[in-house]
């Protein structure tokens, strides 16, 4: 019976021995050495799709009511969350007056940011997208300066001064140049910098009047995308979608419903990623994060809507590219 015993004792200090490194396997995975890095890395695969996903449904699609596709993408956003909540895999804050009246300036922004952006896309090609967002680093930085008096060194004002040259000569070479759609990514890029610039001040707040004295990432987008409802739906008779909505056949395919909703889910991993990013680093890095990010979109978006375009407009389109990489540099640089 001895032998029997010690390999009982044995298989047991076995078993023992593999739940301890399964706990530390468990520890490693929440224990994130870098948050900052996984958290940008995050934002920029949801940012490049999110975009290219809303390109094919406005355009391949010929969608006309973008402002129905940023409600729907909400409400999945604020479905997703609640049932997550509800089930206890995540825990969130409750919407109390006090919170909405706190957060409500910040979600008007966003509400405009998301409108903007998707009016933009339905008349400009991803790539031109990609280097007119250059103008929101300007922007933030100008931002930040003034609101923060925050300085810049002389390397990343010669790279920003580089993204306006960019934008301004690809916007003259775009062989598919359109004033409106330009109008709109211009207003996109105010809109984007004084989400940046807001949204980290009004985090600081909106924990004060909290019951828990925090407020988490899924907190903040259940928030954003609940408040954004009911304006999403005003806006959609104001800019008088509804007869379109009523009449469009696009409505009746499943595919058409299959690649919204996936759009929504999207929408859902950006708003997460842009907010848990932001809480990791500054406005000025998630704005150049998303400067680094353009090179593989404009690719991307000139190849998969085969966009037509010249030596000049493709020069220009890579030389807002290598701006964005120089502001970069120069902004690792600054912090180090």
């Amino acid at each position: 019976m001895k032998p029997f015993e010690n390999g009982g004792t044995d298989l047991e200090g076995g078993r023992v021995e593999r739940e301890r490194q399964k706990s530390t396997r468990g520890n490693r995975v929440v224990r994130i050495p870098n948050q900052a890095l996984l958290s940008g890395f995050a934002y920029c695969i949801s940012s490049c799709s999110m975009i290219l996903v809303n390109k094919y449904v406005l355009s391949s699609y010929d969608f006309n009511a973008g402002i129905f596709l940023m409600l729907y993408q909400n409400l999945i956003s604020v479905i997703i969350v609640s049932a997550l909540s509800f089930l206890g895999v995540i825990s969130t804050e409750p919407l109390t007056l006090r919170l909405i009246k706190v957060w409500l300036p910040v979600n008007f922004i966003f509400v405009g940011m998301l409108i903007t952006s998707m009016f933009s896309l339905r008349y400009i090609n991803v790539a031109m997208v990609t280097v007119l967002k250059n103008v929101t680093n300007v922007i933030t930085a100008l931002g930040e300066m003034y609101l923060f008096s925050k300085h810049h060194d002389s390397r990343v004002w010669a790279a920003l001064f580089l993204m306006i040259i960019s934008a301004i000569s690809g916007g003259i070479t775009d062989l598919s140049f359109h004033a409106v759609g330009y109008a709109w990514q211009i207003t996109n890029c105010f809109l984007t910098a004084s989400y940046s610039l807001t949204l980290r001040r009004v985090m600081d707040t909106a924990k004060q009047v909290t019951k828990s004295g925090n407020l988490n990432e899924f907190s903040m987008v259940l928030l954003n995308n609940t408040l954004s409802l009911p304006l999403g739906v005003i806006l959609v008779f104001v800019f008088n979608e509804v007869d379109y909505l009523v009449n469009t056949p696009l409505l009746k395919l499943p595919t058409f419903w299959l690649v919204m909703t996936f759009s929504g889910f999207l929408g859902l991993a950006i708003s997460f990623t842009s907010m848990w990013f932001l809480h990791q680093t500054g406005a000025t890095t998630y704005s150049l994060v998303g400067s680094l990010n353009k090179i593989p979109l404009s690719v991307a978006g000139i190849v998969l809507f085969k966009v037509p375009t010249s030596l000049e407009n493709s020069a220009s389109i890579f030389f807002g590219l290598l701006a964005g990489v120089f502001f970069a540099r120069a902004k690792m640089r600054e912090r180090s």
